[in-house]
């Protein structure tokens, strides 16, 4: 079976191609370009390709061909999200539209001087967030809570063609040193962002149903927001039709106290954006453990 690496594709290379083409032919073509580059994702990338398919197959139960053609839809959908990414903090952010859903939401928590937990999922385009927070909420410290899972060349390259950004970074540490930093970051009223659908080797763990199969997520974020009884928002980033990017904030409206009921909300709320736009799901892993 195969599990997440903790581990981005890509290299420094195909990025620079990429701002390369965007600076010089317009989006246009590099969308042309990602054609290809999906197209032969689908044959020297097995292991993605089977976990695609049977996340349409098995868990939204499309059809066996059409299952094979939403694979490949997915591919070109990430890699037309990365280059949105790429265009966005290149300078080409009056390209797309942007519509707030639930955004005074954000304005609430920080108003209740707690600190609050975003807790998103490897869907849409969270990675948009910072120009989001830039432009509405310029007074939120955000910090995101991840592993150095990016190759760091990589990340640097980005930043240097990107605009510069308020959000902070939380790297998990084996020391956990990452514990003191964010319970720093709560006591001065400032966000912590968490990507809760995936767990680390040798983490503690819950299991819990979600798209019809037990899967096991994560317990800290859903302890650090119960045991602490920290407000939470279900925050996601999605891609819609003609450049345009919707972005979501739910509340969390449940027991405070319980870690169990905050996770089934939080999955509940995560089926709902997985069903609505199946092909921004990005988990290219045996998720479900369904490879047979």
């Amino acid at each position: 079976m195969t599990e997440w690496k903790g581990q981005s594709r890509g290299t420094v290379l195909g990025f620079k191609i990429y701002v390369f083409i965007i600076k010089t032919f317009g989006l246009y073509v590099a969308y042309f370009v990602l054609l290809f580059v999906a197209a032969y994702f689908i044959v020297f990338s097995i292991e993605s390709t089977k976990s695609t398919y049977y996340l349409f197959r098995r868990r939204l139960k499309y059809s066996a061909i059409s299952s094979m053609f939403q694979v490949y839809r997915s591919y070109f959908t990430f890699g037309r999200i990365q280059l949105d990414r790429i265009a966005i903090g290149a300078g080409l952010k009056d390209k797309f539209s942007f519509d707030f859903d639930g955004a005074h939401h954000i304005q609430e928590l920080l108003s209740q001087k707690k600190g609050g937990i975003l807790l998103t999922a490897h869907i849409g385009n969270f990675n948009l967030a910072k120009y989001f927070f830039n432009e509405k909420h310029n007074n939120a410290a955000v910090n995101l809570v991840m592993t150095d899972f990016e190759h760091r060349e990589i990340k640097n390259y980005l930043e240097s063609v990107s605009e510069k950004s308020k959000l902070k970074m939380i790297i998990l540490k084996d020391d956990l040193s990452h514990i003191f930093k964010m319970n720093e970051a709560l006591k001065n009223n400032e966000f912590l962002v968490f990507a809760a659908d995936r767990y680390f080797k040798n983490s503690k763990t819950y299991k819990e149903l979600f798209l019809g199969k037990t899967v096991k997520f994560p317990q800290g974020p859903f302890k650090l927001a119960s045991r602490n009884k920290i407000p939470v928002l279900f925050v996601h980033i999605m891609r819609e039709r003609k450049f345009h990017y919707h972005f979501y904030a739910r509340p969390y409206t449940g027991a405070p106290d319980s870690a169990k009921e905050l996770l089934k909300a939080y999955l509940h709320d995560l089926e709902k954006k997985v069903i609505k736009y199946p092909h921004q799901w990005y988990n290219y892993y045996d998720y479900w453990k369904d490879f047979k």
